[in-house]
């Protein structure tokens, strides 16, 4: 067995899926790869097993914060040194995923996360040309995760993750607001683990649109809004209590 997990939450995802899976076993061919399958109706669990993943399938659809959880779960439960995670729509390139998992392995940090905003070597400030209604949303989490973290965050929704044993039970505990990536965030703050965000590139997802696109950029905003006031609210009760 490997001592690194990679695993990806799908939900539906025959078409995009294969590609995913062939790029991690040709770019990281050492690791073992988990697909956490949402209750998908078509052939996504199928194909993964096919490729040779191992495959953890829901009864249902649970959505995608009970597949990030599982995911966590797993690589904890089941002895992994270190775990990284995808998206199925073909949006993250292995190579990147491949760089966070050597800083996580060097022991630079517990956790460190894809940044499509953060800036370094070869990777410009300005290679994403956001829309209005992306912009406008981008700039108020930026915000708020500033003044819930205590340091800037550029990206706090990306789902580009790799993390070390100390982070998978944090990772792991079910979440309970609809903008999980940013419950991780707040959660490995409060344990004080070490988070950074690393810059990287990323595609055009191959299918599904994207969190922060018209409409769905003002309500992800208003649901990362009521997890840092519930973060906020459950914060102080711990404090009371102490």
């Amino acid at each position: 067995m490997s001592d690194t997990i990679v695993f990806v939450p799908a939900w539906n995802e025959e078409a995009s899926l294969p590609g995913v899976l062939d790029e991690l076993r040709a770019r990281l061919p050492s690791v073992d790869v988990l697909l956490v399958d949402d209750g998908s109706t078509d052939r996504t669990a199928e194909i993964a097993a096919d490729r040779g993943a191992q495959v953890l399938s829901f009864g249902e659809n649970r959505g995608l914060r009970a597949g990030i959880a599982a995911g966590y779960a797993y690589a904890g439960e089941h002895g992994y040194a270190f775990a990284g995670r995808v998206d199925a729509d073909g949006q993250h390139p292995v190579d990147e995923l491949a760089r966070l998992l050597e800083i996580v392995r060097a022991g630079e940090a517990d956790v460190a996360v894809g940044s499509r905003f953060a800036t370094g070597d070869g990777y410009g400030a300005y290679r994403y040309e956001p829309s209005p209604s992306r912009r406008f949303g981008t700039a108020v989490l930026r915000r708020a995760m500033k003044a819930a973290l205590g340091r800037p965050f550029l990206d706090a929704t990306s789902g580009m993750y790799a993390v070390n044993a100390r982070a998978m039970p944090i990772l792991a505990e079910p979440y309970e607001s609809g903008a999980p990536e940013v419950e991780s965030l707040l959660r490995l703050r409060e344990a004080g683990l070490s988070v950074v965000e690393v810059p990287v590139h990323m595609r055009e997802r191959a299918s599904g649109e994207s969190k922060l696109r018209g409409g769905k950029a003002v309500k992800l905003v208003l649901t990362v809004a009521g997890t840092l006031a519930l973060y906020g609210v459950w914060r102080r009760f711990r404090g009371a209590g102490r």
